[in-house]
């Protein structure tokens, strides 16, 4: 079996324009049982309050994606998608650190976001990074019904908001 560090996919993150809208959209579906829509994504183009960004492979394709929205000094991390072939190269991980340096650089007080109680290789890569379980939302899912754990990162203590 390879290492970890054998996995790591070079990518790209740039943020995500109009171009990516399409891949990002088919990698929703193919991720998600109640996939955010091309228009869906679209919106959040123009939303000040949100910042996605797409990971491109060594081809120019979308390999992964993340939205981040932030309100005042509290970050929420909206969506984390990887494709199925570039999982578990570290894709998940590169995206998921842009976001805590931007966190870390624009002194947000914490990082969150929902997982599914059952998605335990991403409930692992958010503790690596610092995430702990902070609350439970009941059948928060559906298709299938499950429980969403909510994982905070305070970065208050790091000179972040009081």
């Amino acid at each position: 079996m390879n290492t970890r560090a054998e996995q790591h996919k070079k990518v790209r993150i740039v943020p995500m324009n109009g171009d990516h809208l399409d891949e990002v959209a088919a990698l929703e579906r193919v991720c998600f049982p109640d996939p955010w829509s091309r228009s869906m994504l679209a919106e959040e183009l123009d939303n000040a309050l949100s910042a996605f960004l797409v990971a491109l492979d060594e081809t120019g394709a979308v390999a992964g994606y993340a939205g981040l929205q932030v309100i005042l000094d509290e970050g929420y991390i909206l969506n984390i998608a990887v494709r199925p072939d570039c999982r578990r190269q570290g894709v998940a991980g590169q995206l998921i650190q842009v976001f805590l340096d931007f966190a870390r650089g624009n002194r947000l007080a914490f990082l969150t976001l929902e997982v599914r109680a059952s998605n335990y290789d991403a409930i692992a890569l958010y503790g690596s990074r610092g995430f702990r379980e902070s609350g439970r939302r009941r059948n928060y899912y559906e298709h299938p019904r499950e429980d969403a754990i909510i994982m905070t990162l305070d970065l208050s203590g790091e000179g972040g908001a009081p």
